[in-house]
């Protein structure tokens, strides 16, 4: 197997401290491009050198193929260079899914996000399958998408399916959020993928294990605080990014750890704030005056 230290390139390939962008709506629920190239440029000018678009924190699941590629066309022509943008482009339909990676190719994005396939229930075969059938339609780096919770039957890549798909040579990233430190820590050691924590609290313990980072929720409404913790560790000050990480764990329980989804409390902050983002769009439903106080006394907290 290819060690890790041979094969991530420098820097990492979809950024580094990586935001799971919010997706802007207007009041009227249409997208909000404008809000959407402020909000990825505040993004970026506080310390985001990666935006992940149309992920779960995105609503991916309720916007349509044409605003998913007028939103990559968006952030792409404010940030430009200044930060790599990957889109989320899976869904349970292997066609769908090479159809949106060649839009986003199309549009400007620098690499792909792609989970395993919802409700179908494919075995760990298929699934590779359905991968490897994305990764080779497009040039784009692909970041895998190791989310158990959000795969309907609950499938996770396996540690073999991981160590097979790294051999795709534009396989190159994992958003972790199997919950599952063994595996990890199997797959750092036998292949090159980047790893980035997908879950906020395991963003420096991951980086500990060798992670090159995060894609991070928490980033929409702190990305400096986020990206301090990193700093801290790579600076070889383990204690201050320990005290950095630690101080952050209020927030990221109030953003995250709640039957709130990241996206209604990121946006209940990102309003609170000023910033763009506007309403959820249904199923989900605004966080209310009361969660919205909790969260903004957990961000000043955080930020202090």
């Amino acid at each position: 197997m290819t060690s890790t230290s041979s094969r991530v390139p420098s820097p990492p390939p979809f950024g580094r401290t990586t935001a799971a962008m919010v997706t802007p709506f207007r009041a009227d629920g249409g997208l909000d491009l404008d809000g959407a190239q402020r909000l990825a440029v505040h993004l970026v000018g506080g310390g985001c050198d990666g935006l992940v678009l149309s992920g779960t924190t995105g609503e991916s699941p309720t916007t349509t193929d044409a605003e998913k590629e007028a939103l990559i066309r968006a952030v792409v022509e404010a940030v430009g260079d200044r930060a790599r943008i990957t889109a989320g482009v899976g869904t349970s339909d292997t066609r769908h899914t090479v159809a949106l990676a060649r839009t986003a190719v199309r549009a400007g994005a620098h690499g792909l996000l792609v989970a395993a396939p919802a409700y179908s229930c494919p075995g760990q075969e298929a699934v590779a399958h359905h991968l490897r059938t994305v990764a080779d339609a497009t040039a784009l780096p692909v970041m895998l998408y190791d989310i158990p919770g959000r795969t309907g039957a609950g499938t996770a890549l396996t540690t073999d399916t991981l160590r097979r798909l790294a051999e795709h040579p534009r396989v190159q990233g994992v958003k972790d959020c199997a919950y599952d430190l063994m595996k990890t820590a199997k797959v750092l050691a036998t292949t090159g993928l980047a790893y980035y924590a997908g879950c906020d609290e395991q963003a420096l313990p991951l980086r500990a294990m060798g992670a090159v980072g995060c894609v991070s929720t928490v980033a929409n409404a702190a990305p400096r605080e986020v990206r301090a913790v990193l700093d801290a560790y790579d600076a070889g000050d383990p204690a201050e990014a320990t005290r950095r990480h630690l101080r952050l764990v209020p927030l990221i329980a109030a953003m995250t750890g709640t039957a709130h989804p990241g996206a209604v409390t990121a946006k209940a902050l990102l309003n609170a704030l000023g910033l763009p983002s506007g309403p959820v769009r249904a199923p989900l439903l605004a966080a209310g005056p009361e969660v919205t106080s909790e969260l903004a006394t957990a961000l000043k907290a955080a930020q202090q």
